[in-house]
């Protein structure tokens, strides 16, 4: 990672930079925790600011060969972001069906993205990981190696303020179908979401096995521990106008820490990839 300010890549060759994996918008560190590097995030915001919108094409390249401007919808966008291109050298699978990556991105090798599917800038997503139909990788997003995002998963994506923590989910986790991450939300490595979870920095989650509540606010985000299972849930209002209209609002569950039943449960099949 670049640190000092004279040598920080931007514009274009912060494109560059993120798409190999150089520079990423946060680092995990020795103790577990991640240090934000919030001028990334600022050059991805200049380069907003700078930039004008303008036509182009999702031209169709067949490995190294040149374009053909024939084939490949129109879009309009901001001129340096225009659509990534793999080759063999990536080593990334997109299956085609209208998904798309954008500019600023880093997909290790053997990601396989199911159609339709969307990245966007700023993200990081490593090796091994699915990303399943109709998922979305939003901005600055950092996921782990092995991971997989269930069909209509919601990654939220955040460029500003430039020191918030993007969302983050770990090695291995597995983050089931509708669910949605966002406000810097931390999914620790092997965790287990269920369908239909929704975690927010402040969400309540309630772990039913440690007996404890965990709790997040919008300066240090929700975390879900490792190899935690966590399933929606409800817990009853506490205003009495809504005690006697029984209303709930909505929490999270953790029903049990990962074993070898959910292994088989969330496995991968190799085929598949």
């Amino acid at each position: 990672m670049t640190n000092t300010e004279s040598n920080r890549p931007k514009g274009e060759a912060l494109l560059v930079a993120l798409e190999s994996g150089e520079v990423r918008v946060a680092e995990r560190l020795a103790d577990g925790s991640y240090r934000i590097h919030a001028w990334v995030k600022e050059g991805i915001l200049d380069i907003f600011r700078t930039s004008a919108v303008v036509p182009q094409r999702n031209e169709v390249r067949f490995d190294e060969l040149p374009l053909d401007p024939r084939f490949g919808a129109p879009f309009r966008d901001k001129a340096p972001l225009s659509v990534r291109r793999f080759g063999e050298k990536d080593n990334v699978r997109v299956v085609p069906g209208g998904s798309s990556v954008r500019r600023g991105t880093y997909l290790a090798p053997g990601v396989v993205c199911m159609p339709p599917m969307f990245v966007n800038v700023g993200a990081f997503v490593g090796a091994g990981t699915m990303i399943d139909s109709h998922a979305l990788v939003g901005s600055c997003a950092q996921i782990g190696e092995r991971v997989h995002l269930s069909a209509a998963a919601q990654i939220g994506g955040v460029l500003e303020p430039a020191n918030a923590r993007p969302v983050i989910v770990e090695d291995e986790a597995f983050i089931g179908g509708n669910c949605g991450l966002y406000e810097g939300v931390l999914v620790r490595r092997g965790a287990v979401l269920a369908a239909g979870v929704v975690l927010t920095a402040g969400t309540t989650v309630y772990d039913l096995v440690n007996e404890r509540e965990i709790r997040g606010t919008r300066e240090e985000p929700l975390e879900i521990p490792e190899r935690a299972v966590v399933i929606a849930g409800t817990r009853p209002v506490s205003a009495a106008w809504g005690k006697e209209r029984g209303l709930s609002a909505a929490c999270a569950l953790i029903v049990k820490y990962r074993d070898e039943k959910t292994d088989r449960a969330t496995s991968l099949e190799a085929a598949l990839r």
